[in-house]
């Protein structure tokens, strides 16, 4: 058994820090949300500074969503999902976009900030059964797929939609990352999914992949972050069998599909991918 595979002592349930900028605080600020602290604010302008385009990025990650849990409901037959790094609620949700395919749908949401367990309790649909909220951490997979209210909600022993939107940028390489993944992958049947988004420098000009870096250092104050190539985010896919069109752009990725894309690869500095456990 790997460090990643082993539950923390004490899984993270602190409070709220108004003063530190949180990840899911800051992408709400670019989605034109409220749920921002000016801690949030500054790292999110400061991060505007180096990419502009950022707020646009932003949106069009939640364009791959729907056209992800589109795709997986209306054509894979997966009706169950695990969406983890959920963020702070936003319309359409996983759960807006799965049930209006299959009304039965499942989803479990999960996430390490309370603040976005508190919203997510308040606003997601969990009184019906069908959905359920998870206050863990991808970088221990254990305490997810340990939690009693994912088994409660779904069944591992059908095919399930893993989501990891957005959020595999903010473990960096010694929180293994791709082990978290892959002992996820492990737990679920024949016949799931993974569906990835991540953050790359591989499109930009060196000016602003310079900027950009230098905001991910460790001591830059904006939270843990790494960018990764294509070569580096192929390796989650590892052992899975890739969808069309692989992994490309977050705004190549089934563009036909809708709600389209409406920016460049460059402006938006991500990959994007699905692929099938065999």
């Amino acid at each position: 058994m790997t460090p990643t595979d082993q539950p923390p002592a004490t899984p993270a349930r602190g409070p709220v820090d108004p003063t530190t900028a949180h990840p899911a605080r800051r992408y709400n600020y670019w989605l034109g949300g409220k749920d921002h602290f000016a801690a949030d604010r500054a790292s999110a302008d400061r991060i505007a500074q180096a990419l502009p385009t950022i707020a646009l990025a932003a949106r069009e990650n939640r364009r791959l969503l729907q056209r992800v849990v589109g795709y997986l409901a209306a054509h894979a037959g997966i009706h169950q999902y695990l969406d983890i790094g959920v963020g702070l609620p936003t319309s359409p949700t996983v759960h807006d976009i799965a049930q209006a395919v299959t009304p039965t749908a499942r989803v479990v949401s999960v996430d390490n900030d309370p603040l976005v367990i508190a919203h997510a309790r308040a606003r997601l649909p969990t009184a019906d059964g069908r959905s359920a909220v998870v206050h863990a951490d991808l970088r221990h997979p254990h305490t997810i797929l340990t939690d009693p209210a994912l088994h409660t909600t779904l069944d591992l022993d059908q095919p399930v939609g893993l989501l990891l939107l957005a959020v595999l940028h903010f473990l960096p390489d010694p929180d293994d990352p791709v082990q978290a993944v892959a002992h996820l992958l492990d737990s679920l049947a024949p016949g799931s999914y993974l569906a990835i988004s991540h953050a790359t420098l591989d499109p930009l000009p060196a000016a602003s992949a310079h900027h950009l870096a230098a905001l991910a250092a460790p001591d830059a104050g904006h939270g843990p972050f790494q960018f990764r190539s294509h070569r580096e985010i192929s390796r989650f896919l590892h052992g899975l069998d890739l969808l069309d069109p692989g992994l490309v752009p977050v705004v190549a990725w089934r563009p036909g599909d809708p709600p389209h894309p409406q920016a460049t690869a460059e402006q938006t500095a991500g990959y994007a991918a699905v692929a099938r456990v065999p």
